[in-house]
């Protein structure tokens, strides 16, 4: 029975319930208690387990409030995923409900008047559309009754899924008048995050804070070094799996890699990830539908399908790596069994998994070099763009959005349409918080590890390590049961299919057709431009990857036999289909290694192997971290060799790709000297892009 302060709130609100519901349905517990404190005018914070039903508090406050006529209830949320649900469930209560994000941009001009208007109950918004320069200048005629902040992890930092622009939403805070109440909900804070959060709301701050353990789980670890392992005992398991579930990736790659090879097995699948644009929006969209009603099996996805994904009937969850921690690790399992007596957590661990957590922990924040230096271009010039700001700062385009990023959230940047402006605050690099951050991330990198060896219940292991007094085992998962809920033991039929595939993955080597802008060049259309290209893998991967890796650096100025052999089957086809009479290779003024490559290539394709390129004293190419500067040291830096006779189509050699230029140039030169076609060829693809 919750503890009733307000006698006449607590029938009102029942009689809510029971008009959707039904005569005999019943709050679960804390959720009245957080209702009462809603509608006290207090600031209130929910922490309570995903199915826990934190969605029916702000729906029955808003169904409350606007029969007191106060104004509308605003949603802060940051899936778009989710939000489709909430506008159902809302409406089921009789709430007249509306969606502000990227999707529904066509119908701001209509959903913005009407919020002015007082008429929708309750609006669902991302971060993103929140702040729109437009959204904001409607917002000061808008009527705010209640502002909820769903996945309130998401505004500290202390968080696992801290996002700058929900941190803006502190502005908001602040802003609102002591009358507007205020509830912020998660699923997955533990005690640092809660008290950072309740700091962050203001005084008297209500808590309800429950058990996350979940009932219907039952969670395997499967210790798993390799990708063909992995992709195997996912293949021989998938089916005896009842009902359709998700597998989480760390990389977009891998999300495409592992979503092929289920399809190419009769398996129905699709992956899921942050796409650009509006066809990429689409393309999710239609993912989102097919998975909804089940028309396919798994969506192979990334984190970007995390955060309050209602799919009530989710069977099980499998984790292709290791996750960043336990908040996270929780937050994501927690999309299986909302709706069903029993779900299933598996969760593959090994030694390429930390490798990945370590690259995201290294770059979370922005270096100091970065910082320093956009902040000084960006003092030096009244307005600048981004495409100059490359041309002047030699940094990755990720690295330098990143920057700019924290620069604009701690208030030493601002944005005017394209083009960036200095503020009056003194800049100050925020060394020591970011360090502090960092440490905490490293040492819940550990405590996910210690999950994978640990003989205690799993259950028990992870909710205690949200700071849940009332973790206790479960008597489910595979430890409390002391045997394995699915054999670890690969079928030998599997694992072969999994190797075959692995081993004929190519990546294709995107033709560059617009120039950087640089000193160098004018931002215009390259005229020449190469035919798409092959890579064999990616650098430092399981398998071709490796032994790039482990050959470029090995002293021995040579790759093996083997990867002439593969370079040799993969091309073969191609040579032949596009009449390729000739291979010359990328110079280098530092090692013989990729010409003796590409002239053992040559011998086993038979093509005729040609030196037809130069390279002039530069700095070395891989020390330019960006389109601009990179475009510009390769095109002083390759030339073609005068006087050489030019055939009509060659194949191009190197041994790493990276951020194209060098291919893009050496093949511009090729072709402005009389070659008609140019096939480019990389042993590896050392991109960060795909992360």
């Amino acid at each position: 029975m919750p503890i009733i302060e307000n006698r006449r709130l607590y029938e009102k609100a029942m009689s809510i319930i029971h008009k959707m519901y039904g005569p005999g349905a019943l709050f679960r517990d804390g959720q009245y208690e957080a209702i009462e404190a809603v509608m006290s005018r207090r600031r209130t914070l929910v922490v309570q387990r995903t199915g826990w039903g934190k969605s029916l508090v702000y729906f029955v406050c808003t169904k409350l409030m606007r029969k007191q006529n106060r104004g509308v209830t605003m949603v802060v949320s940051p899936l778009l995923v989710l939000m489709q649900n909430q506008v159902e469930a809302a409406e089921r209560l009789g709430l007249r409900c509306d969606v502000l994000n990227s999707r529904t941009k066509d119908r701001w001009n209509s959903i913005l008047p009407d919020m002015e208007n007082d008429e929708l109950d309750l609006v669902l918004v991302t971060p993103e559309t929140l702040f729109n320069a437009d959204v904001q200048e409607h917002l000061r005629n808008i009527r705010i009754g209640l502002f909820v902040i769903d996945e309130a992890h998401c505004i500290s930092d202390w968080g696992h899924d801290f996002r700058l622009e929900y941190s803006r939403l502190n502005q908001v805070i602040r802003s609102l008048p002591p009358s507007v109440p205020i509830l912020a909900t998660t699923a997955t804070a533990n005690d640092r995050v809660i008290a950072d959060l309740q700091h962050q709301l203001g005084d008297d701050v209500f808590i309800s804070r429950g058990s996350l353990t979940r009932e219907s789980l039952h969670i395997q670890i499967l210790h798993m070094p390799g990708k063909a392992e992995r992709y195997a005992w996912i293949l021989q398991n998938l089916k005896r799996l009842r009902g359709s579930g998700i597998i989480y990736c760390l990389t977009k790659r891998d999300c495409d890699y592992l979503a092929e090879f289920l399809k190419r097995n009769e398996i129905a699948a699709e992956a899921y990830y942050s796409r650009d644009g509006e066809e990429g929006e689409k393309e999710n969209q239609r993912i989102e539908e097919m998975f909804q009603r089940n028309a396919i099996k798994v969506i192979v996805a990334t984190i970007k399908l995390g955060m309050g994904y209602d799919k009530g009937d989710i069977a099980f969850v499998i984790h292709f790596q290791m996750p960043a921690n336990i908040v996270s690790y929780y937050q994501q399992i927690g999309r299986a069994g909302r709706a069903i007596e029993e779900a299933y957590a598996f969760l593959m661990c090994g030694e390429e998994d930390e490798k990945i957590l370590n690259y995201f922990i290294e770059t979370a924040f922005p270096e100091k070099q970065d910082m320093d230096a956009v902040m000084e271009v960006i003092r030096s010039n009244d307005g600048i763009g981004l495409g100059l700001l490359e041309a002047k700062v030699n940094i990755r385009r990720a690295r330098m959005m990143k920057a700019l990023d924290f620069l604009q959230h701690d208030g030493y940047v601002y944005k005017d349409r394209s083009l960036y402006f200095a503020t009056a605050k003194p800049y100050r690099y925020d060394a020591a918080h970011y360090a502090e951050v960092s440490v905490i991330r490293r040492r819940e990198m550990e405590q996910m590890k210690e999950l994978t060896r640990t003989k205690e219940c799993y259950s028990q292991f992870i909710v205690r390590g949200l700071d849940d007094p009332t973790a206790a085992p479960c008597g489910r998962c595979a430890n409390c049961l002391k045997r394995e809920l699915l054999s670890s033991q690969i079928d030998p039929q599997c694992r072969e299919r999994a190797a075959e595939y692995l081993n004929a993955l190519i990546i294709e080597i995107e033709p560059r057709k617009r120039w950087a802008q640089s000193d160098v060049t004018e931002l215009k259309k390259i005229r020449y431009v190469n035919q798409p290209g092959i890579c064999l893998a990616k650098y430092g991967d399981a398998g071709y990857g490796q032994l790039v890796k482990r050959d470029k650096y090995s002293g021995r100025e040579e790759f093996c036999g083997e990867l002439v052999m593969k370079s040799a089957n993969v091309l073969a086809p191609v040579v032949k289909e596009k009449r390729i009479t000739h291979l010359c290779n990328v110079p280098s003024l530092r090692s013989g290694i990729v010409e003796d490559f590409a002239q053992r290539l040559a011998n086993r394709l038979g093509v005729q192997y040609v030196s037809l390129l130069e390279k002039r004293p530069a700095r070395p190419q891989k020390t330019m971290e960006n389109s601009a500067f990179q475009c510009a040291n390769a095109y002083a830096s390759f030339h073609a060799i005068p006087g050489r006779e030019m055939p009509k189509r060659v194949l191009l050699v190197d041994d790493v790709v990276d951020s194209r230029w060098t291919l893009t140039v050496c093949g511009y030169r090729l072709m402005e000297t009389g070659c008609e076609e140019v096939y480019p060829f990389a042993l590896a693809d050392s991109s960060q892009k795909e992360v």
